[in-house]
């Protein structure tokens, strides 16, 4: 089964970002995604007055899955628009633009991924890049 969980404990975050191969931010949110228990990634983002970032963003190197990792990005982003945040920017460090435009970012005049979240999780499936 298919998880993503807030991550409530630091320790807990510390130890899946080195697994993850990225730097722990303690300032930073984070949430996990899960397949049957086991850690596929983690996902760090926070919110400020530009906008929700994510800004670490990785797999498990040896349990790499797309869909876990998509849900992961779309969770973390309806997150940062539950909370009043409706613009959103993908900082990481992340080779897999496939990926990136699939949880729906693309690419700001200034090479920036970002996405405008107003009314996104409202009727996700109207908000494709065509």
């Amino acid at each position: 089964m298919l998880e993503v969980l807030p991550i409530q404990d630091k320790q807990e975050q510390e130890a899946l970002c080195a697994r993850c191969g990225i730097p722990f931010r303690t300032e930073l949110l984070a949430y996990k995604a899960l397949v049957d228990e086991e850690l596929r990634g983690i996902c760090q983002f926070t919110m400020s007055a530009e906008g929700g970032r994510i800004v670490d963003f990785a797999a498990l190197p040896e349990k790499y899955e797309f869909e876990p990792m998509f849900v992961m990005g779309r969770a973390a982003l309806n997150f940062i628009d539950l909370c009043g945040v409706h613009r959103a920017f993908f900082d990481a460090e992340c080779d897999n633009e496939t990926l990136i435009k699939a949880i729906g970012f693309s690419k700001n005049n200034d090479g920036r991924y970002e996405m405008d979240l107003t009314d996104f999780f409202k009727e996700p499936c109207k908000h494709s890049k065509n």
